[in-house]
């Protein structure tokens, strides 16, 4: 059994293999190191193994809008660490992953040294977040109830309030998804209740709230 087993969650595959080696070379031979580009891949890892010691998140992952992937997992899985990982590394991003409940921020320009010391920390339950960054920013209400909104979706659903974000048909959805329109339309008003809006546009409105770049 693998001492650690850890999903690495990143569309670039560059920057993926320099995790896996990273993270091998910190932890041991025996860590399982498991790999998903996008957010479909990472809902399909989660989906078959549930107990995972930790997901390293890339900050802007095809299929989420920024934050919107962090809070789905803290939101389905809040038993399983999140740090977040980009090559955004200003203090009002790290910040925002902090409120949105994430365990750590690794910038992908860290040394490798600093990446193993990070992961290590979280791994035995504590957090980790860069020096400089040490300032509170609080979330606006908007962005708070955007959260507790989108932490309350199924992965399934998620997958269909992007696809409408993205501008998508019901009729485009169902085939995207192999399901019926009927289907999506359920989802659709689901979603709605769940986000407390009426409309498409007033969905894609407040995802946009999870951006990772704060509007103000």
């Amino acid at each position: 059994m693998a001492a650690f087993e850890i999903l690495i969650a990143d569309d670039h595959p560059l920057f993926r293999s320099a995790l896996q080696q990273a993270l091998t070379l910190g932890l041991g031979p025996d860590v399982r190191l498991v790999e998903a580009a996008s957010i479909a891949e990472l809902e399909a890892c989660l989906a078959q193994k549930t107990d995972w010691d930790l997901v390293l998140l890339d900050l802007n992952m095809p299929g989420a809008y920024g934050f919107s992937g962090l809070v789905l997992l803290r939101g389905q899985y809040p038993h399983i660490p999140v740090v977040m990982i980009s090559a955004q590394e200003e203090p009002s991003i790290v910040a925002r992953s902090r409120e949105f409940g994430a365990s750590g921020f690794i910038p992908k320009s860290s040394p490798l040294e600093t990446i193993q010391q990070a992961v290590r920390l979280v791994l035995d339950g504590e957090v980790w977040w860069p020096q400089q960054t040490q300032e509170a920013i609080a979330l606006s209400a908007e962005a708070k109830a955007a959260s507790a909104g989108l932490a309350s979706l199924t992965p399934q659903q998620f997958r269909v309030l992007t696809m409408v974000c993205d501008g998508l048909l019901n009729k485009q959805i169902a085939y995207e998804l192999s399901v019926s329109e009927a289907t999506v339309k359920a989802h659709v008003t689901a979603i709605f209740r769940k986000l407390g809006v009426r409309t498409r546009t007033q969905a894609a409105l407040l995802l946009q709230q999870l951006e990772s770049i704060p509007s103000n």
